[in-house]
């Protein structure tokens, strides 16, 4: 081999080792609660498709990394459950719970000034994601705050576990309610457990202790049917709004509390109109075709502590 060809391997593999420690370098930089965070906020689970595979593949990479015990449940096929145990020194004492959820809300793009699952991290600070405050920072919050303890070598006294459910953004039906109904919930002897709350923009954070139970209400008014050129008295529309006046003042009243500092979104009665559906057609009568006067409106009341 001539020399000049001695010098151009010896480049090459020069130049070889160098990207090799840089990349390195720069995945090790990659590697941190903000990078591990973004990286969360780009698996797509939104509704109405929620992607839980990436998710549920990720988390458990991550709980691995910091030797916690991993395992997910399906409890309904394609929505899976993942519980995560870091055993205590004590594990005879009931145990705490850490809950999050897999899924979001939908996103439309183009009210987006970054793409929703871009996670985007602004000069400011600011990650623009789907789903980054409700609520895959507090999964992923979980795992640092563990990951931190850790590496102090703190032992927790009870056995801590994490868990991560699907579809509480619609209800929860096919995933925290059969959790908690499940043998395998039973068998964790939960003695504290701990939700999503509210955001703080600050460094303090806000533990809730009141139990907050939503209820579903359906109004159903009915009135005077008609043809649309007349006016008639005691319609539908008339009997409707006199439940919603006494909700509206309701509501009105327990916001004013909020407003004044008195109390949180927590500590009171919230009351809030969801949808309206309207016009139950009727069948042709003397050659008209008739509107039955029938409306509905949908309530969600979440009961605060004081009640």
């Amino acid at each position: 081999m001539h020399n000049a060809d001695h010098s151009l391997l010896s480049l090459s593999l020069t130049t070889l080792v160098l990207f090799l420690l840089v990349s390195a370098q720069e995945d090790h930089q990659q590697d941190t609660p903000i990078a591990r965070f973004q990286r969360y906020l780009r698996i797509n689970t939104a509704h109405p498709n929620p992607d839980y595979s990436p998710a549920i593949s990720f988390l458990k990479l991550q709980a691995q990394s910091i030797q916690l015990q991993a395992r997910a449940i399906e409890f309904t096929p394609g929505k899976p459950v993942l519980l995560l145990t870091w055993p205590g020194s004590n594990p005879s004492l009931p145990s705490i719970l850490l809950n999050s959820h897999l899924d979001s809300v939908p996103a439309e793009p183009s009210k987006w000034v970054h793409p929703p699952f871009s996670a985007v991290r602004s000069p400011d600070g600011k990650i623009f994601a789907r789903g980054a405050q409700d609520d895959k920072c507090i999964a992923v919050q979980y795992l640092e705050a563990i990951r931190n303890l850790k590496a102090k070598n703190f032992v927790p006294i009870r056995t801590v576990h994490v868990s991560y459910v699907p579809d509480e953004e619609i209800g929860g039906v096919d995933g925290a309610a059969k959790f908690v109904a499940s043998k395998v919930f039973e068998e964790l002897r939960v003695g504290f457990a701990l939700d999503e709350g509210q955001a703080s923009p600050g460094d303090e954070f806000r533990v809730f202790y009141a139990d907050r139970s939503p209820w579903s209400l359906v109004i159903k008014a009915e009135g005077t049917p008609g043809h649309g050129s007349r006016m008639y008295d005691n319609t539908a529309m008339e009997n409707l709004m006199k439940s919603v006046e006494v909700i509206s003042r309701f509501r009105g009243s327990r916001f004013d509390v909020v407003k004044a500092g008195v109390a949180t979104n927590s500590e009171v009665i919230s009351i809030n109109p969801v949808y309206v559906k309207a016009g139950i057609p009727s069948p042709n009568v003397s050659g008209y075709n008739l509107c039955s006067s029938s409306l509905k409106i949908h309530l969600l009341i979440i009961n605060g502590d004081e009640c």
